[in-house]
């Protein structure tokens, strides 16, 4: 038992704060409630803190956020600029805990997405919930005498140091706790530092005689910039090691040559960090060259990586520190369990310049390790040893899934590439490090690159194929490459791995940028949330059918894309659109014959309101087509991703014949619209006139005011000599008066002729004017007007209007319109109402609302 234990259960020690004891209680129970009090210690601190946990993890999201200090009043300004101000000082008089926890659930709990989840904060388990309340008894420990608390630390630090050793197959290791990687990787070099030269606290950094660190161009360098920062060495003196060009780790032959060459140049070779899975393809340096290396020039030889924690699977005894100086083990990741330090484990040094970098060498980089300490005791070493497998197996499941599929390319590292040897083989075998570390692979990284053997033709016998390749090679039409087409392959991983995350939620997929290679699709088990685990076979079942799906439809997609921009450029109406953000198989655009050599602001105006319908009339027949927008600002039509079943030139076909449809259409409305303008103008010219010449007939006396009245009264107006109103006929192109309609409430034409009495025909308007001649004054027929015609007005002149038809309405006086072209879009008409179809009957339309509609 540890001596936090012993403190926590032990009854018989003294109590921490004496308390008088009360006259009406007996002696023994005094006794009772003090020994209570100092059992309650830590109990109570882990009940108030798992009450608080609890509370924050059953918060939900909330996009009103509670603020107790907004103005309520704010007409009021002086009252709000004095809150404002007061805002910025701590309140004068206490708040009750209940209250700052109230404003942290409310802080926690805003959000201004949709796409957050119900709770911001996940789920805790045992383990994860014990490991935070580990942080704050690690602040009430620091409240204990200087010697006990000695006691304390040194136990703790010591059983998870001694753990770890056993775990990881390193014998009688040293360690330190730190709060992230660069911290630990700053103590490394301060290790090396004091390794290579133990007078390096009376000298400082001038006897190392200018240090030099090297690592891998495939890990970051951040981490030792910092060291360097921090110790006062210049970045000068990181070198970083190329890649080798077939395995991608480390070259060790450029290592040796830029060791002998800062040898040479008064240099001190100093450290190596190796990657063991830390890089973004998982990469394992080969730890037994450059041991060999390190010896030969007395460096330090450090390593870090996922790929470290493939030690806790080996069954067989190893020492692991006969090759490493040290190791960074990251084990909150590795096992999702939050806030656990970065664990150093490093060959111990007795030198007493570390403790110089200590500032409280009690407390510092030991007692935060009782967070692991508890967690690993809470695991237990089968369910680590246990999870960590099943992490390398999901990653060994995922990458023999992925290199199977056509099409996909991996580039992480591959499981057993050197030895063969799978790791459930590996670790039952006597321990041998480089072949552990080879056969276990931490991270999965692939993209789809398009290499793909499937015929452009389909499936078939292989001349066939043959033959089938060499046409299409001939035509030009061979499906795309990613060596000519790099940023559209980069956006075809991006919707693949977008895909991925919504279909795969149990897969911890990443969309990421490599140097070399663009984008790519990264998997990673050991680099766990707060209560995640590796997916179960189901899962890998289901990724498996995803994958295969949706890559289906890529290669589909590059081999339908080259057929497609071969057909658009021979086509005469249809323009390629190049799309930077799109990963769909193009865009296109319908310019009519001879409107690019007339592209001015306006054109450029009718040609997005053309496309914009041509997309509507598509998406009514396919959902593939979508609109979107050329780097030119112009209105285009996107094609979407494809199957291998797509008729590529039936969908183009599609759109020109929907975009001459669109066009006629709109020339036709153009035309309509054109004939009601000038119609307009026709009726307002003769209204005009009209008004003028009834004016004049009756005298000017009538329309003065009161004068008028007493003149109509004694000399009434004739009933017939109002102004009549007037009708727009679409079919015949004429303005006519309106005494006919207000007669029989009806439109009159020849079809309606056989509804007058005896079949007569209907009578001549009394004025006609052709829409769109010269103006003149009206035409007034002999024929009298029929008795008891009703007159128009001048706010309620109606206008006839005709059906839309494939000719233009009124271009032939007296001949029916044509039935109507059937569309693939209906537009709504601008002068027409409501009209069936089949009816010949022209409509009525107010010319109030025909001018409110041009």
């Amino acid at each position: 038992m540890s001596a936090a234990g012993r403190s926590d259960d032990d009854p018989g020690q003294s109590p921490v704060v004496d308390q008088e004891p009360d006259p009406g209680q007996s002696t023994p129970a005094v006794a009772e409630i003090a020994a209570s009090s100092i059992r309650s210690g830590l109990a109570e601190l882990e009940l108030r803190s798992s009450q608080v946990l609890q509370r924050l993890e059953n918060v939900k999201v909330s996009s009103t956020p509670e603020n107790p200090h907004l103005v309520e009043n704010e007409n009021e300004e002086e009252e709000a600029g004095e809150r404002v101000i007061s805002e910025d000082l701590l309140p004068a008089k206490h708040r009750v805990p209940s209250d700052i926890l109230k404003s942290l659930e409310q802080l926690v709990s805003y959000t201004d997405s949709d796409d957050d989840p119900e709770f911001p904060l996940p789920a805790l388990d045992d383990v994860s919930h014990l490991a935070l309340i580990s942080h704050s008894i690690v602040a009430y420990l620091s409240h204990l005498d200087r010697q006990q608390l000695l006691r304390v630390t040194n136990s703790i630090s010591g059983d998870a140091t001694r753990w770890l050793g056993t775990l990881f197959h390193f014998a009688h290791p040293a360690s330190s706790f730190h709060a992230d990687n660069a911290d630990a990787v700053l103590r490394t070099v301060r290790l090396a530092i004091v390794a290579r030269c133990p007078g390096y606290l009376e000298g400082g950094i001038p006897a190392l005689a200018q240090p030099t660190f090297y690592i891998s161009e495939n890990t970051t360098p951040m981490r030792l910039h910092y060291a360097c920062r921090q110790l006062g060495i210049p970045l000068e003196a990181i070198k970083v090691i190329p890649e080798h060009s077939q395995s991608g780790t480390m070259d060790v032959t450029l290592l040796q040559k830029q060791i002998q060459q800062d040898v040479g140049n008064n240099r001190t070779p100093l450290l190596v960090v190796a990657d063991i899975g830390a890089s973004l393809c998982g990469y394992v340096d080969n730890l037994l060259r450059l041991r060999d290396v390190c010896k030969a020039h007395n460096m330090w030889l450090h390593a870090s990586g996922h790929g470290l924690a493939a030690l806790v699977c080996a069954q067989n005894q190893g020492h692991v520190e006969e090759v490493l100086h040290s190791m960074a083990l990251n084990l909150g990741s590795w096992l999702g369990v939050p806030s656990l330090p970065i664990v150093l484990l490093h060959r111990p040094l007795q030198n007493s310049a570390l403790s110089a970098f200590e500032s409280d060498p009690i407390l510092s980089r030991r007692l935060n390790a009782l967070s692991l300490w508890t967690s690993l005791q809470a695991l237990g070493r089968k369910a680590i040893a246990e999870r960590l497998h099943v992490a390398f197996q999901t990653c060994s499941i995922l990458f023999e899934i992925a290199s199977k599929c056509e099409g996909i390319r991996v580039l992480s590292h591959t499981p057993g590439a050197q030895t063969g040897a799978s790791l459930s083989d590996v670790i039952q075998n006597p321990f041998d490090v480089q072949a552990l570390f080879d056969a276990a692979a931490p991270v999965v990284a692939y993209q789809f690159d398009g290499s793909t053997t499937i015929p452009l033709g389909g499936s078939g016998s292989s001349a066939v194929a043959v033959a089938a390749a060499e046409r299409e090679t001939a035509e030009g039409l061979k499906p795309l490459e990613k060596i000519n087409n790099a940023s559209y392959f980069d956006r075809l991983n991006s919707w693949l791995g977008q895909i991925l995350q919504r279909d795969c939620p149990n897969f911890d997929f990443e969309v990421i940028e490599h140097p070399t290679h663009g984008s790519c699709i990264r998997y990673c088990p050991l680099e766990l949330g707060l209560g995640e685990q590796p997916p179960s076979s189901e899962n890998l079942e289901s990724f498996a059918q995803s994958l295969e799906a949706h890559v289906d439809i890529l290669r589909a997609t590059i081999k339908h894309k080259a057929r497609f921009i071969h057909l658009v450029e021979r086509s005469e109406v249809l323009r390629l659109v190049p799309l930077p953000e799109w990963a769909g198989m193009g865009g296109v655009r319908f310019v009519p014959e001879g409107w690019e050599s007339l592209l001015t602001d306006q054109a450029k105006t009718e040609l997005n309101k053309l496309n914009i319908d041509l997309v509507e009339a598509l998406k009514s027949t396919d959902n593939a087509f979508s609109l979107g927008e050329g780097t030119d600002g112009l209105i285009c039509v996107r094609f979407g991703m494809v199957t291998h079943e797509t008729e590529v030139e039936e969908l183009l076909d599609l759109v020109v014949t929907v975009g001459k449809s669109v066009q006629e259409n709109s020339r036709v409305l153009d035309t309509m619209s054109e004939i009601v303008k000038k119609g307009i103008e026709a009726v307002t010219a003769d209204l005009q006139r009209e008004s003028e010449e009834k004016l004049w007939q009756e005298g000017i006396l009538r329309h003065v005011p009161v004068v008028g009245r007493v003149f109509n009264w004694w000399s009434p107006p004739a009933k017939e000599s109002g102004i009549k109103g007037r009708s727009l006929n679409l079919t015949q192109g004429v303005v006519e008066s309106t005494e006919n309609i207000y007669k029989y409430h009806m439109q009159m034409t020849g079809a309606t002729a056989h509804q007058l009495p005896a079949n007569r025909s209907p009578p001549t308007p009394m004025v006609q004017t052709p829409v769109g001649a010269p103006a003149s004054p009206p035409v007034f027929p002999t024929v009298e007007p029929v008795p008891g015609n009703g007159t128009g007005t001048d706010e309620g002149t109606p206008v006839q209007s005709g059906e839309a038809s494939g000719s233009p309405a009124g271009a032939s006086g007296a001949t029916p319109p044509a039935a109507p072209t059937q569309n693939h879009v209906d537009h709504a008409r601008t002068v027409s109402q409501s009209s069936a179809a089949s009816s010949n009957v022209p409509e009525l339309v107010a010319a109030s609302s025909a001018i409110n509609n041009n």
